[in-house]
């Protein structure tokens, strides 16, 4: 099988050019033709010799990252891409414009495996992992598709970051290198469901992204209700493990809280849900559920929703209601993905 280069490092490509025989610079060159060039083949690489295309054809390749639909909010001119691997696979990829720049939502995994109950994502569960190069690939891909650069980087889409953790390592590693598109860490934000191990794993590596916890429930049997890792961590080990993250990293930490109309969206819960985060230096996000028809699940009106928010408030909790962005579009993260295979087992089955 041939070597994903997109996946090495600068460090890793300059022994991988050493062990053919080919100086370090070559590394730097062909590096730059990857991540800042973006480069979708060797033939592009102008400034190396045939010689050494070829060889890095027989040896190597680049995991295409190809655009299969594209759609365009015309209220906000948010885009929404669905993006297909090599082996198939689709995923799902947003682009966000804001005054302060560009915000690209990427996916770590084909689907995902921890089943929450509200999202979209985790129908028909989990495929593959991503790798390092497929996770940068989706953002490269929407540079060249818009002719715009990318400024912020939240991996938030379809799957578990955390559950990919040593390719999402490198993947940051790799986003933020100097070498590459060189995006600042305190620019990158990564959402997980709360694997207690790999946030501690996480907190010891110092960097300077945003962990945002997908909380959803004041209490230990309300986040089981709707999230099955709560049957393996307890809210207590999670919030615990936020708290290292805050004190290794010094980063404030970004809870997000589906808000579902009738679960986890009445006083109690905003009574309980100040009492967990009085205590600590973090933000909450607010975010009304997106209906999925596969699930009864309903959103709060704005009214309900802005008196959640109120109530949080008064607690002295900074919180937000999380601007919503494409809600022309398939708004929940994976059901673009999920309407087309949908389709495509229609057409087969036709």
């Amino acid at each position: 099988m041939k070597k994903d280069i997109r996946s090495y490092g600068y460090d890793e490509l300059i022994q991988e050019m050493e062990r053919l025989g080919e100086k370090p610079f070559r590394a730097r060159q062909i590096y730059e033709w990857l991540h800042v060039k973006l480069a979708d083949s060797f033939e592009e690489m102008s400034n190396l010799s045939l010689k050494l295309r070829a060889r890095l054809d027989e040896e190597y390749e680049i995991l295409p990252v190809e655009m299969e639909e594209r759609q365009i909010s015309k209220l906000d001119g948010t885009n929404k891409f669905l993006f297909r691997l090599h082996d198939g696979n689709m995923i799902e990829s947003v682009l966000m414009k804001y005054k302060h720049g560009n915000s690209v939502c990427i996916s770590s995994q084909a689907g995902c495996r921890m089943g929450c109950v509200f999202c979209a994502s985790t129908i028909g569960g989990l495929k593959r992992n991503l790798m390092p190069s497929e996770m940068l690939g989706q953002i490269y891909q929407i540079q060249k598709i818009t002719g715009e650069r990318v400024s912020n980087v939240v991996i938030m889409g379809t799957g578990e970051p955390l559950d990919n953790y040593e390719n999402f390592l490198k993947f940051i590693h790799m986003l933020t290198d100097k070498h590459g598109l060189n995006i600042s860490q305190r620019n990158v934000t990564v959402s997980t469901c709360g694997i207690v191990p790999r946030m501690r794993a996480l907190a010891e590596e110092k960097l300077q992204i945003t962990l945002a916890l997908s909380l959803h429930g004041s209490t230990q049997e309300k986040r089981r209700k709707l999230m099955p890792v709560a049957n393996r961590y307890d809210l207590q080990e999670v919030l615990s493990a936020c708290d290292t993250y805050f004190e290794k990293t010094g980063r404030r930490v970004t809870f997000e809280y589906s808000l579902v109309h009738g679960v986890n969206d009445r006083d109690e819960d905003a009574a309980e849900l100040a009492a967990i985060l009085k205590p600590r230096n973090c933000h909450l996000n607010l975010i009304p559920v997106n209906p999925v028809k596969e699930r009864t699940f309903v959103r709060p009106s704005r009214k309900n929703a802005l008196n959640f928010k109120n109530k949080l408030e008064k607690s002295g909790i900074n919180v937000t209601i999380r601007r919503e962005m494409g809600s022309d579009i398939d708004g929940a993260c994976g059901q673009l993905r999920r309407r087309y295979v949908e389709e495509e087992t229609k057409s087969d089955e036709s």
